[in-house]
């Protein structure tokens, strides 16, 4: 019987095996996850003439859940991926920076960047199987991160899901025979409406946009009906919850709550539905959108070539934000789905695959976008800067006036917000799961009472958001869109890169996945994981800083105040990581050195801290590749 051991710093000591009487075969003894500072092994005996040149092993027996399919994992980690930022945003950056010579920056940061991160984290969590914040039992210093990303992760849900429930509003208001935006005539409509058929040059003023004109019925609608702005005089005047947009809250509340509730097994099965909808939607609207006049002339626009932008540090700056911000990166969902997976998932794979194809997505949505565009510009006789715009203003108000112009409008306006509904839920799926995750794994009751649990969180979500239902509900999502999930997860994710590929080694990172899948990551992975990424995240973060201005909604500036509010919502997520790391090198026993020895150790080697052999205390450590 030959029997392999791995080297000293794989396992620190295997039991002899006593004889027995089997065939020839060779026993393979593997170090596969260590949890609480005690190390296990898993013993393997596989055919002589088979040993694998890679060292695999598989998780130790738990009580943890899975995936029901392979499926379930990629269309969950998809889904989130894929939200409303790429139909809202993507395009017309593409646009606004050179069309397809945005895509070379753009193409560039996925390689160096959005790809390393995105596998970094799914390997992650694979490996470890825990969520955000105890999977750093890498590196207890850095747990104060886990923790920053799912408060960032729940700030994000309270304002990402009233969006939801104003497209599930659209939506309602979609089923009727006649598209309640088309007109001038209703009861919130100003005395300066004007319907969008008379709009001409002359009517919008010299120095606007068609964009930008705030008169047309359908902007109407949007401000006067659905977000009853006019009846706010800015941040300070909230006003309470409307009940109508409050009932679409809650229906949207509701429904994450019975898709998470049971964990994975039930989130799942939802993103069948969820993750599929939006290309189905999309492949349909394109359809229609290349057989309108004017269509090519939107698509030409979209594509239009322009080398020159790329001489502009904004249009890098956009592609870095924009790359980071479409994978989803640094949320702590990503490391709560693959979690789930199981121990030899080949999480290489589905790093690659689910990345390209979220940014696929962002691109083909930029024709069913633009071909709509350039329909709406021959329509109203402007050029297409003047119909471009991204974020609300695009979906909420340019889209479906475009689709009201329609024969079956009706049909489409139906359609295109089942799709907006479809792409917000399973990103917030998402988010919620990697708050659920994250925190239940740290405190096992909440593990052990997953479904009241999950009902706190859902609703508690629900009574917050209330804020951002009222009449000036849009400063509450504007504020919180900016400051929530801005410089703070950039930050995060900066951290976070460190501490995996520096303190706890981006060789050893290297090790765990070639314990899982067989095969060690190549010298591109590494050198991206060490250098590329952590400097790209630096970059994306003193790029947003020095560019960051003070918060505007149309023609409305934010009072002094709530931009001091707004960095504090930030910096409430970012002081977890020096807040945490401060407490825990007050609290581990011994001396200066003894401290921040066990607060860069792997918990499962602090038996090496009493011995003074501490790894990262050695050059070789940091110089390994």
């Amino acid at each position: 019987m030959n029997i392999q051991v791995l080297p000293e710093h794989k396992l620190s000591s295997v039991a002899p095996l006593k004889q027995c009487n089997v065939e020839k075969k060779e026993v393979e003894l593997i170090l596969v996850k260590d949890q609480n500072g005690v190390q296990y092994t898993s013993t393997s005996i596989i055919p002589t003439p088979g040993l694998r040149a890679g060292l695999q092993g598989t998780a130790p027996e738990d009580d943890r859940e899975t995936w029901g399919k392979k499926i379930d994992f990629l269309l969950s980690v998809i889904g989130f991926a894929v939200d409303l930022a790429n139909v809202w945003r993507f395009p017309y950056l593409c646009y606004k920076n050179g069309g397809g010579a945005f895509l070379i920056p753009y193409t560039l940061f996925l390689v160096i960047a959005g790809m390393p991160l995105f596998y970094m984290e799914l390997a992650l969590g694979q490996y470890h199987r825990e969520g955000a914040a105890t999977v750093w039992k890498i590196c207890p210093f850095f747990k104060g991160v886990g923790y920053a990303v799912i408060i960032i992760a729940l700030y994000v849900g309270f304002y990402y899901n009233v969006i939801i429930a104003w497209s599930l509003y659209y939506l309602f208001s979609s089923m009727t025979s006649e598209l309640p935006w088309l007109t001038c005539d209703n009861y919130w409509n100003s005395p300066n409406c004007t319907s969008h058929k008379s709009i001409t040059d002359s009517v919008i003023g010299n120095g606007s946009s068609y964009a930008k004109y705030k008169f047309t019925s359908p902007a109407e609608f949007n401000e006067r009906r659905v977000l009853h702005l006019h009846e706010s005089g800015g941040i300070h005047d909230l006003g309470p919850p409307r009940w109508d947009l409050t009932l679409c809250l809650l229906a949207v509340v509701i429904i994450l709550y019975f898709s998470l509730w049971k964990g994975v097994k039930s989130s799942g099965k939802v993103v069948y539905i969820t993750a599929t909808m939006p290309y189905i939607v999309l492949f349909v609207l394109l359809i229609r959108g290349a057989t309108l006049k004017g269509s090519m002339k939107g698509i030409t626009a979209y594509l239009s070539i322009d080398i020159n932008k790329l001489k502009n540090l904004e249009v890098w700056t956009d592609a870095a934000t924009q790359i980071f911000y479409s994978l989803g990166a640094g949320f702590g969902v990503l490391i709560a789905f693959s979690s789930y997976n199981k121990f030899n998932n080949n999480c290489y794979r589905d790093a690659i695959l689910t990345s390209t194809v979220n940014c696929v997505t962002s691109f083909f949505s930029g024709f069913a976008i633009f071909s709509v565009l350039g329909y709406m510009a021959e329509k109203r006789g402007v050029d297409i800067k003047d119909v471009a715009t991204d974020g609300p203003g695009l979906v909420f108000i340019i889209y479906p006036e475009a689709i009201s112009t329609l024969p079956g409008s009706t049909f489409w306006a139906i359609v295109f917000f089942i799709m907006l509904v479809t792409l917000g839920l399973d990103s917030s799926m998402g988010g919620m799961e990697a708050v659920i995750t994250g925190l239940s794994d740290d405190y096992k009751i909440l593990k052990r009472n997953r479904k009241t649990f999950t009902f706190i969180i859902a609703f508690g979500t629900f009574f917050i958001c209330l804020l951002c239902v009222t009449n000036g509900g849009m400063y509450v999502v504007t504020l919180l869109d900016k400051y929530a999930a801005g410089t703070a997860i950039l930050f995060a994710v900066l951290i976070e890169a460190i501490g995996v590929a520096w303190f706890y080694g981006v060789d050893r990172f290297s090790e765990d996945i070639e314990r899982m899948m067989g095969f060690k990551p190549g010298l591109y992975w590494r050198l991206c994981w060490k250098f590329v990424s952590p400097a790209f995240l630096l970059f994306v973060v003193i790029a947003s800083t020095l560019t960051s201005s003070g918060l505007k909604y149309n023609d409305y500036v934010f009072p002094d105040w709530s931009n001091h509010l707004g960095w504090m919502v930030a910096l409430s997520s970012m002081m977890f990581v020096p807040c945490y790391a401060i407490y825990k090198f007050l609290t581990v026993p011994g001396t200066l050195k003894e401290k921040i020895a066990y607060c860069i150790t792997p918990e499962h080697e602090h038996h090496l801290v009493a011995e003074g052999n501490v790894r990262q205390f050695k050059l070789r450590h940091w110089l390994a590749i």
